[in-house]
């Protein structure tokens, strides 16, 4: 089958090849996928688990990719909940060869459901931004309606994500970026924006919960902003700074069948809508990866049209 892969972590993005590599047979409890999209994060290739498995054992070349959409074609022994034929999104280990292949093997348990008036590459931009904005949101962050939210990087993948789920569920959003960023991240729903560049953030005033993209100095300036008993959500690594009266949650998403239907459910009904910047197909998809201008939306690969 096709697939991409890296071979060398020292190249980078840019030693993103094509490969032709075996199809995968399903081990206890995976499916085998047939892959139409796959959604793609910029800084995989310096994952430690895109170079070793969960042994330590090196296991390039590694094929990327580990959000995808498509349709299933084989179970394995003991696998339940998921039928042959059945079109499917969801989250691929990631210790495991990845979505950017014609096929790949999947835990049953971390793919969920693909509604048919929902778009494959819709469905590849999903498990990733919209997992780990639920997660932070509500099982970390324990969002409340009225509560006032800072979600930085409100124009990226996951920050126009945060940005939705945190208003549908009745908080007041404000967001921060460039100044470039501004009307993108109102329009996908905050109530404010803050130009990281040019305005001061602490003109906000006080939040209950910080959802943290960037880290650094942006992370040590925001805890101090937080109410007592809030919570900073960070997904950059261990938190560099704590709230004076609150904690610091630093979080990896993990992928989970319901919450990947109750993203999916939203989408589906027009409550919240995709952040996708670019649509490639297959043969473009090493260009498509290596881009030379700035992208805040997220990148998928069509790997069937």
């Amino acid at each position: 089958m096709r697939a991409l892969v890296v071979n060398d972590e020292a190249a980078g993005p840019a030693g993103i090849a094509e490969a032709d590599r075996p199809r995968p047979t399903p081990a206890i409890n995976d499916v085998i996928v047939e892959v139409y999209a796959s959604g793609y994060v910029p800084t995989e290739v310096g994952w430690p688990s895109t170079w070793v498995d969960r042994a330590g054992r090196h296991r390039a070349p590694s094929i990327l990719g580990h959000e995808l959409a498509g349709v299933v074609t084989e179970l394995g022994y003991g696998t339940t909940g998921l039928s042959i034929g059945q079109r499917v999104f969801g989250l691929a280990d990631w210790h495991r060869d990845g979505t950017l292949a014609e096929y790949v093997a999947v835990e049953s348990r971390n793919l969920a459901p693909l509604p048919d008036d929902v778009d494959f590459a819709v469905g590849a931009s999903l498990p990733i931004s919209g997992l780990t904005a639920w997660q932070g949101l509500f099982v970390h962050g324990r969002l409340q309606p009225g509560q006032r939210v800072l979600a930085h990087g409100a124009a990226g993948a996951v920050g126009t994500m945060v940005t939705q789920l945190a208003r549908e569920a009745g908080a007041h959003v404000i967001g921060t970026g460039r100044a470039s960023d501004r009307q993108k991240a109102l329009d996908f729903g905050a109530h404010e924006f803050v130009d990281l560049e040019n305005d001061t953030l602490e003109d906000v005033g006080e939040v209950d919960l910080v959802f943290d993209v960037i880290g650094g100095d942006i992370q040590k300036r925001s805890a101090h902003m937080i109410r007592a008993a809030g919570i900073l959500v960070s997904i950059t690594g261990p938190a560099v700074a704590h709230p004076r009266d609150g904690v610091a949650i630093d979080f990896v998403v993990e992928a989970d069948r319901a919450q990947l239907v109750e993203v999916v459910k939203r989408m589906e009904d027009g409550r919240i809508r995709a952040n996708i910047g670019q649509v490639a197909a297959f043969d473009d998809a090493i260009a498509a990866l290596n881009p030379t201008t700035r992208r805040t939306g997220k990148t998928v690969i069509s790997v069937r049209p």
